[in-house]
């Protein structure tokens, strides 16, 4: 049974950081697509970041140059690393693994973690 774990999440002033991370298991995470959606209130789930199997990273315009995703795969663990966080960052962010080799979209993603909160406070 395939299980993703997100935690890091909280609340923290505009300008601060967070790191989010997503811990893995009942799959080999090594070979999977990882990557991070948020969902604001009222608003779609929407992509955030990616990496693949060869570290392949590729990132939502507007938190370029602020976010950065990583993994471990001895750890089973995939990260966010935000800074410079902004309002419009708050959402419940959530972890996603693909079996695809790439992907942004909601439906190129086989499961999903429960998420976690994040508010940026202005």
């Amino acid at each position: 049974q395939v299980q993703l774990v997100e935690s890091g999440g909280g609340l923290v002033q505009a300008g601060g950081s967070l790191r989010l991370s997503c811990a893995a298991s009942g799959l080999t995470f090594s070979s999977y697509t990882m990557a991070w959606f948020r969902q604001a209130p009222g608003k779609e789930r929407e992509f955030v970041a990616t990496i693949n199997w060869s570290m392949w990273t590729y990132y939502l315009d507007s938190v370029k140059g602020r976010f950065t995703i990583s993994r471990d795969n001895a750890k089973n663990t995939v990260y966010l690393q935000m800074n410079s966080l902004r309002p419009e960052d708050t959402a419940v962010y959530y972890c996603a693994a693909s079996t695809r080799r790439v992907g942004s979209h909601l439906d190129e993603y086989d499961y999903w973690g429960q998420g976690t909160q994040v508010t940026v406070s202005s």
